[in-house]
């Protein structure tokens, strides 16, 4: 029969709330923790595409210049000269649209930067602490 003196050395009723809250605030912190990595990893992406689109505007107005300047060229110059802007402006444009369709893919991906992972693991926990509770 257990007394009061065994229970005092295995830690009692006390102790064992005391561990089942250090557990409960090890996941909290945890998840929290997943939370601010998963943020952090989207807004990366974000940050990236939005690079990416800006380059792909830069190009864009590049190959709006090239070809005004081909056209000019087509005027008062001779075919070679302003075939070659054109051909230019046709690449700027190119990479203009492959940047564009690449940025916009990683938007895509980074948003909305909500911490997906971490919610579900929150809920789940949850879900765990309460079947244990009844």
């Amino acid at each position: 029969m257990p007394t009061r003196a065994t229970d005092a050395a295995n830690g009692g009723l006390g102790a064992a709330a005391k561990q089942v809250a250090d557990h409960a605030s090890n996941i909290a912190n945890l998840v929290k923790e997943l939370a601010a990595l998963e943020v952090k990893e989207k807004v990366a992406k974000l940050s990236v595409g939005i690079g990416l689109g800006v380059g792909a505007a830069v190009f864009g107005l590049f190959g709006l210049g090239f070809l005004i300047a081909g056209g000019a060229a087509a005027i008062a110059l001779e075919l070679p000269w302003w075939a070659a802007l054109l051909i230019t402006a046709g690449g700027l444009f190119l990479l203009a649209g492959l940047l564009g369709f690449v940025g916009l893919t990683m938007i895509k991906k980074g948003s909305p930067p909500v911490p997906e992972q971490a919610i579900e693991e929150a809920r789940l926990t949850q879900a765990v602490l309460k079947s244990n509770g009844n």
